[in-house]
C-alpha cells in the first residue's frame, strides 16, 4: 500500500515559472533519495505532498502519516528541547495524570508509551540524557537537527520527508543520521546532495523540468547510469553530426545535378531546333522535376537538422556547468601559509585553538576536518588575517581568497558585473563581462542581482570575481563549499579545482569532495560536541 501517490503532477514557482511537468511517483516503504539541480522544485514537491501547495496539474493521494524535517532549523528564543521534539503538550498531559489533576480529555488522549519511545529516539540520535527543559537555542546546529529528527521518530510516521538533513552537520552527526535511516522501517523521501547519505538509499529519483526519473539502487549505481547515458548521448550526437554532414553532401549533389539538367534544357531551347510544343513540354517536366528534387533535398536537410538539434539538446541537458580556473603562477617552493605554535581564545573564554603548527608550500592541498565547534572557522579567520593569534605567529606568503558556502563577498542587491568591478576596481564593464562569461555568466546573466542566484551560481560568480584579476590569488580557502550545491554544481567545482595550479586550504565534511579535488594532506582539529 503506497503512502503517497503522485499522478501527472505539475508545479509552478510563485512567479508562474514552470518547475516540473507530468511527475508520476509512488512512495512506499523504501528510502528514496531525491536529487536534481537547484531551483528545479525539490522543496516545492515536498510542499505539494504535504498539501501546503497545490499542484498546477495532476493529483496527489496520501494514505499514510507524514512527518517533515525542514532545512535551516533555527530554534527561537524560549523554545525548549521538548518543544523542538513536539512533545511538550503530551508530556504535560501525563504529568497532570500522575499528579491526579487531569483535564477533561487527558485520560482519553494519554500516550503512556511516549516516555519510552522518547528515550529510545533520543538515544538513537546520539542525544541520550539531554534535558527536555533545556533551551533549544543552546543546542548546536547538529544537536538541533538530531533532536528534531528524534521528535519525528517519536511520532512513528509512515513516511519521513527530509530536506537536506545533513547540511551543516559534522562527520559524526552525518553518520548518526545515515545510520538512523538505515534502521528505519518506514518510508523516507530524502532531498540531499550528500553522496555518503545517498549511498544508503534504496533508489534515487532525479527531478527535472520534465518530471521524475527513477533509478533503482543507491547513488553509485545512479552515477554509473548517468555516466552511461552521457556517453550514449555523446555517441548519438557524433552519429547525428556525421549523418548531417552526409546529407548535406547528398543535398548538394542533388542540386548540382538538377542545375546541370536545367542548364542543358535552357541551351536546347535556345537553339530552337525542336518544335515549340515539345520544348514547352520538356520545360514543364524539367520544372516539375526540379521542384520535386528541391522538396526532397529540403526534406532530407530538415530531417537531418531536426535529428542533430535533438541530439545536441540531449547532450546540453546532460552537460555539467564546467568552467576552468586561470593559472595562479604559484612556484613549487613558495611559502604559502605558516602557523607557528598558534593559540587563540575569545576574551574570557577557553582556548579555541592551542599550539597549532602547520605550513603550506607551493600548490599543496590541505584539508582541515573535525567536529563542529572544534575551531575550523577560527582557523580560517586567522589564515585570512581577520583575527590575530593570542600566542604564536601566522605568516601569509601569497595572496589568498576566501570562498565560504554562502559566497558572502557578493552583495545581494548588486549585479554580478557591479560586484566584479567593486572587487576589481581597475576593470571595465567589458572586462567584467568577459571574466564572467568564462564562468558561464554570459550576456544578460551577468546583469542578474546576486540575490537571484542559486547556491552553485553564487559560488561560480564569486570564483569569477576573485580569480579573473591582474593578480589571481595563489591560495584559495574554501569553507564547506558543497553545503548548498546540487550534484551537478559539485561535480563542476571538483573538476575546476582539480585543474587549479595554486594552493588549497579546505574545510569540509564531504569525503567525496576532498578525494575528488586531490587533497594531499589532512589534519583534524580537536573535538567539541556538535
Amino acid at each position: 500500500m503506497p503512502f503517497v501517490t503522485l499522478d501527472a503532477v505539475a508545479a509552478r514557482s510563485p512567479d508562474g515559472r514552470s518547475l516540473f511537468e507530468n511527475l508520476s511517483l509512488i512512495l512506499g516503504r523504501e528510502r528514496t533519495g531525491l536529487v536534481g539541480r537547484n531551483g528545479v522544485g525539490k522543496t516545492t514537491l515536498l510542499h505539494v505532498i504535504l498539501g501546503k501547495a497545490q499542484p498546477a496539474a495532476g493529483s496527489v493521494s496520501v494514505s499514510g502519516r507524514l512527518a517533515i524535517l525542514r532545512q535551516g532549523l533555527e530554534p527561537a528564543p524560549g523554545v525548549t528541547v521538548a518543544d523542538l521534539l513536539g512533545v511538550t503538550e503530551a508530556l504535560a498531559r501525563l504529568d497532570r495524570l500522575e499528579r491526579g489533576e487531569p483535564l477533561a480529555d487527558d485520560l482519553e488522549r494519554a500516550d503512556w508509551m511516549l516516555p519510552a519511545r522518547l528515550e529510545a529516539a533520543l538515544a538513537d540520535m546520539g542525544l541520550a540524557g539531554v534535558s527536555l527543559g533545556r533551551a533549544a537555542a543552546s543546542l548546536s546546529g547538529g544537536e538541533a537537527t538530531r533532536a528534531a529528527l528524534a521528535g519525528l521518530l517519536v511520532g512513528e510516521p509512515d513516511l519521513l520527508l527530509l530536506d537536506e538533513p545533513t547540511n551543516n552537520l559534522d562527520a559524526a552527526a552525518r553518520e548518526t543520521v545515515a545510520a538512523m535511516l538505515e534502521r528505519w522501517k518506514g518510508g523516507a523521501l530524502v532531498i540531499s546532495h550528500d553522496r555518503t547519505l545517498l549511498r544508503r538509499m534504496d533508489r534515487i529519483v532525479e527531478l527535472s523540468g520534465l518530471g521524475a526519473r527513477v533509478y533503482g539502487g543507491d547513488y553509485d549505481l545512479y552515477a554509473e547510469r548517468k555516466a552511461q547515458e552521457a556517453a550514449a548521448a555523446s555517441r548519438e550526437l557524433d552519429a547525428a553530426e556525421r549523418a548531417a554532414s552526409r546529407v548535406a553532401r547528398e543535398v548538394q549533389a542533388i542540386r548540382e545535378r538538377q542545375q546541370r539538367k536545367d542548364a542543358a534544357g535552357k541551351r536546347s531551347r535556345a537553339k530552337g531546333d525542336a518544335p515549340k510544343m515539345l520544348l514547352d513540354f520538356k520545360a514543364g517536366r524539367a520544372e516539375a522535376t526540379s521542384a520535386k528534387q528541391s522538396r526532397l533535398a529540403d526534406r532530407l536537410a530538415g530531417d537531418a537538422a531536426s535529428d542533430l538539434e535533438a541530439a545536441q539538446a540531449k547532450v546540453e541537458r546532460m552537460r555539467l556547468f564546467t568552467f576552468d580556473l586561470p593559472p595562479s603562477g604559484l612556484a613549487a617552493g613558495k611559502l604559502v601559509l605558516d602557523f607557528d605554535n598558534v593559540a587563540f581564545a575569545w576574551p574570557g573564554e577557553k582556548q579555541v585553538i592551542d599550539g597549532l603548527s602547520f605550513s603550506i608550500t607551493g600548490p599543496e592541498r590541505l584539508a582541515v576536518v573535525g567536529p563542529n565547534g572544534a575551531g575550523k572557522s577560527t582557523l580560517i579567520k586567522l589564515a585570512m588575517g581577520d583575527l590575530t593569534p593570542n600566542v604564536g605567529r601566522v605568516t601569509r606568503g601569497v595572496t589568498a581568497a576566501l570562498l565560504d558556502q554562502h559566497a558572502s563577498l557578493l552583495r545581494p542587491d548588486e549585479t554580478l558585473v557591479a560586484a566584479f568591478r567593486r572587487l576589481n576596481p581597475r576593470a571595465s564593464a567589458n572586462d567584467a563581462h568577459a571574466a564572467l562569461a568564462r564562468f558561464l555568466f554570459r550576456n544578460e546573466a551577468a546583469l542578474k542581482p546576486a540575490s537571484t542566484l542559486s547556491g552553485g551560481e553564487r559560488l561560480r560568480a564569486a570564483l569569477a570575481c576573485v580569480l579573473i584579476s591582474p593578480t589571481p590569488p595563489r591560495l584559495i580557502i574554501l569553507d564547506e563549499p558543497t553545503n548548498h550545491l546540487d550534484l551537478d554544481s559539485i561535480a563542476a567545482m571538483e573538476a575546476a579545482l582539480r585543474g587549479y595550479d595554486g594552493a588549497l586550504l579546505v574545510v569540509s565534511h564531504d569525503p567525496d569532495f576532498l578525494e575528488a579535488i586531490g587533497v594531499t594532506r589532512m589534519f583534524q582539529l580537536g573535538a567539541r560536541s556538535a
